[in-house]
């Protein structure tokens, strides 16, 4: 109970702030967001164009967690993992939120399910991380992003949304090791100690996941 009105209150709290004491939103915002998504970055700071890109493969390594999450609980888990495309944490914190505890796996993985299970998924992921992380501490303006961050409501939303987004990765990651028989709490912390990098390179080492109707099968 204590767990779920934590994360409402956070939700509650980042809406407020984010609407309420943000910096204001600046007139070329719509524009900004568009060259972001179509490649024409020319003139845009390094810094920016990783951070809204790397806010493209949050989602998807939260997709990893979630649309399997959700195969047991009472909620569209997947409504929220789709939402997060958009919104990120705004979408995903009531559903850490709403959802219950989930150590199993009830049933069998489709094939949708089995591509978001895969190891090489998970490190593609965090290639493309790396490679984005890199572009942007080497090539970014500090000096300019902070100033961007201080003046427009765009860059600095996205940029505590993706702060959010590395840090509650452990609220998923627990249960998905019990899914996997993974009864190791040095490795849930050393993946919870490392933002975002640590739940990147667990999506490439997990073990399968296991199939409730292959186990009844076969024994």
């Amino acid at each position: 109970m204590l767990r779920q009105l934590g994360f409402w209150i956070l939700w509650v709290s980042f809406l407020a702030y984010a609407f309420l004491f943000a910096p204001p939103q600046q007139p070329d915002t719509f524009d900004l967001i568009t060259n972001l998504s179509t490649g024409n970055w020319d003139g845009i700071n390094p810094l920016i164009i990783a951070l809204f890109n790397i806010m493209g493969i949050l989602p998807l390594a939260y997709a990893c967690f979630v649309f399997i999450d959700g195969r047991g609980q009472k909620i569209p888990a997947w409504l929220f993992a789709t939402l997060s495309f958009g919104v990120g944490a705004f979408a995903l914190l009531p559903y850490l939120a709403l959802r219950q505890p989930n150590p199993e796996f009830p049933g069998s993985k489709n094939i949708f399910l089995s591509i978001l299970d895969s190891r090489w998924l998970g490190v593609v992921f965090t290639l493309g991380t790396l490679v984005l992380l890199g572009f942007g501490i080497l090539n970014g303006d500090w000096a300019n992003f902070i100033q961007q961050w201080q003046t427009s409501r765009f860059i600095h939303v996205m940029s505590l949304d993706f702060c959010l987004l590395c840090l509650l990765f452990p609220a998923l990651v627990g249960d998905d090791m019990a899914r996997r028989g993974l009864n190791n709490p040095i490795l849930f912390w050393a993946v919870s100690l490392i933002p975002f990098i640590g739940s990147l390179v667990y999506l490439c080492l997990r073990p399968p996941l296991p199939d409730t109707e292959e186990v009844m099968a076969t024994a």
